[in-house]
């Protein structure tokens, strides 16, 4: 049995995952590209007498190195040479994804091209001449429906066929005159030069100024970035505009001219359903009313279906450790094995994954339907004022219920930069479990009015340290560039696919860090070391936060999860009457340091899994310390007062 390799690549929201979750099913993986925060999804087929390996690229719209996913995919596909590229086309948007397509034919791929969402264009009153457009081409072109399955036999017998060499030639694209005359002078130079990738590639893309392209030539030969330059400067003289704009409006150029020749209307255009639904979804006023609807739909969902599970899990659980001491008796190893194995598993089980499952089955339906985009493009303007776009803008309302799905949302953002800025404000959203805390001690005993100051005061210091952390971290802000799909009725097999493959995701990684620091917390406190802790911390509880020296383990114990804080505090006092151990400052002193340090070990894990153990080491002694310094000043203004 032989054994092929498919990528699959084009723009976002083109149908490109419900093909691969067409091919592959539930033989799929989910994980990151070596060394780099971009999810990476893997599967593999039995097709005739080939083992197929498919591995789906990430949404992309250029070859450019704009953002880490660009690089990712063209390095897969001129690094690790998969048998066969299939370019995912949404064909009611072929012009513009051409612009892609024009780039893997530069870059050499074996290439087939999957023209999706057929039943779209005809509902829109259009038809694409597929013979001509092949032929314009020089690739083989299969149109596709992805959702109902449509074409992905013919997608193989035509990736089997590249293989086996019978497919078509590819047609090099042809710029002007003028700017082909410099491509070649400029070829000639690096030829031999990077010679991972072709000639012509690596001189056009030099002459559109990529830095990465640049850097690696000019490691071998920095006289091929002189001429680059000097090339560069003369399409801008002849021109009137950058080399790197120049060659974008050609390739645009020969894309509408492809178009031309290759799509017409079968009838008078009418305005869709989805267009009809952006006149309200996009719209200065209606739109942020609609988008404010969702929003609480979603999170009120995500909250009272995760209330929901969790406080029933946590019931049944609580009968399986009435079961477990009543077997095992209550003793040190008993109460070791049980706070210390499986109360981790517990924790993650009881807390976490009921947020997650709502959380993520929302999010692929969002994602599948169209109205993702359209939420980041409306929000783009305030996520600016912290140093983000609109993407941001999702996990960071998410977080609210839940931080660990809300950490692991930030992967829509384009760079390890942003990336980073997203998480570290995302960590300080207050999630279900500090609602918890804040509820149960400020709002219960001095009132709601303020717990809401709190919530006030929160936003606040987001707002200030995500402004610090634009400032601080190094790089310049990217704008939003993406594209705005028509809405879709989302394929409940992708769904459920791309929902099961984040929670295993999240199991694999997640649920052994919380067992190991679960496993440390049960050493310590089976060694006795609780009241050593309590002393030790007593300068920063007592003299610095002006809290009770009890306060101290119920603070290390709050990394487990966070009303944890709670619930210790109140087994420690040995009252559920708090205002017997603290007074009205000490309260909200207690709170505001609870929601101000890192969420939790199931968080810390899934930092570790999105931007590194390093990064994830900072933010989390980062915020320690704020929460503790905010505290300590919050305890002496109010005290004052």
């Amino acid at each position: 049995m032989r054994t092929l390799r498919i990528a699959l690549a084009g723009n976002a929201n083109v149908g490109k995952s419900v093909l691969f979750n067409e091919l592959t099913g539930l033989h799929q993986t989910v994980g990151n590209w070596p060394g780099k925060t971009v999810e990476k999804a893997e599967g593999k087929l039995q097709f005739e007498d080939h083992e197929i390996h498919v591995v789906d690229l990430p949404g992309i719209y250029s070859l450019s190195s704009y953002s880490i996913e660009e690089i990712v995919a063209r390095d897969y596909i001129a690094l690790e040479k998969p048998d066969v590229v299939v370019n995912v086309v949404d064909a009611t948007s072929l012009e513009r994804n051409l612009f892609l397509t024009l780039q893997l034919m530069e870059l050499g791929a074996p290439l087939v091209v999957a023209l999706n969402q057929m039943d779209l264009l005809k509902k829109k009153g259009w038809e694409i001449d597929i013979d001509a457009l092949e032929k314009e081409l020089g690739v083989r072109v299969v149109p596709t429906v992805a959702i109902r399955g449509e074409g992905i036999h013919e997608v193989l017998v035509q990736s089997i066929e590249v293989v086996e060499g019978k497919a078509l030639r590819p047609r090099i694209p042809e710029y002007s005159p003028e700017l082909e005359k410099r491509i070649e002078k400029l070829q000639s130079v690096v030829s031999g030069v990077g010679a991972d990738f072709p000639a012509r590639w690596t001189s056009i893309k030099m002459l559109e100024d990529d830095d990465n392209v640049i850097s690696r030539v000019g490691e071998q030969d920095e006289s091929a970035v002189i001429a680059a330059t000097i090339l560069s400067e003369e399409i801008e003289e002849k021109f009137g505009d950058s080399s790197s704009n120049v060659i974008v409006g050609e390739r645009y150029r020969i894309a509408g001219q492809i178009f031309r020749k290759v799509a017409k209307p079968t009838r008078e255009p009418t305005p869709s359903l989805s267009d009809r639904l952006d006149a309200f979804t996009m719209n200065r006023l209606t739109g942020y009313i609609v988008m404010g609807l969702v929003l609480l739909g979603v999170f009120s969902l995500i909250f009272i279906v995760g209330d929901f599970l969790s406080s029933n899990l946590i019931e049944g659980f609580a009968q399986v450790e009435s079961l477990f001491y009543e077997t095992f008796g209550v003793n040190d190893t008993s109460e070791f094995v049980w706070m210390g194995l499986i109360e981790g598993v517990v924790a993650g089980v009881s807390i976490a994954l009921p947020y997650l499952i709502p959380f993520f089955l929302i999010l692929a339906f969002l994602e599948g339907s169209g109205y993702l985009p359209r939420i980041a493009f409306l929000m783009d303007r305030l996520m600016h004022k912290i140093g983000l776009h609109g993407k941001a803008f999702i996990p960071l309302i998410l977080g609210f219920g839940c931080n660990v799905p809300a950490c692991m949302g930030c992967r829509v953002m384009e760079t390890q930069r942003e990336r980073l800025i997203a998480v570290f404000v995302v960590t300080l959203v207050p999630c279900a479990a500090t609602t918890v805390v804040i509820l149960g001690v400020v709002g219960t005993y001095l009132g709601f009015l303020h717990a809401l100051g709190i919530y006030l005061f929160n936003f606040i210091i987001i707002i200030l340290l995500g402004r610090l952390a634009f400032k601080a971290v190094p790089g310049e802000p990217m704008g939003l560039i993406m594209e705005v799909p028509p809405y879709r009725l989302p394929s409940l097999k992708t769904v459920l696919l791309q929902t099961w493959a984040r929670l295993k995701d999240f199991i694999l990684i997640a649920f052994p860090f919380i067992i190991i620091v679960s496993l440390i917390v049960q050493a310590i406190r089976y060694a006795g070391l609780f009241d050593e802790l309590n002393g030790a911390m007593s300068p920063v509880t007592e003299l610095w936060l002006g809290l009770p020296a009890v306060v101290g383990v119920v603070l290390i114990f709050g990394i487990l999860r966070k009303e944890l804080t709670l619930i210790m505090l109140v087994a420690m006092v040995g009252t559920t009457n708090l205002t017997a151990v603290l007074s009205p400052v000490q309260m909200v002193v207690f709170t505001i340091v609870v929601m101000l340090y890192i969420p939790c070990v199931a968080t810390i894990a899934v930092m570790v899994r999105e931007i590194g153990a390093r990064k994830a080491a900072i933010i989390t002694f980062v915020e320690i310390a704020f929460a503790l310094l905010v505290g300590g000043i919050a305890f002496r203004i109010l005290t004052l007062l």
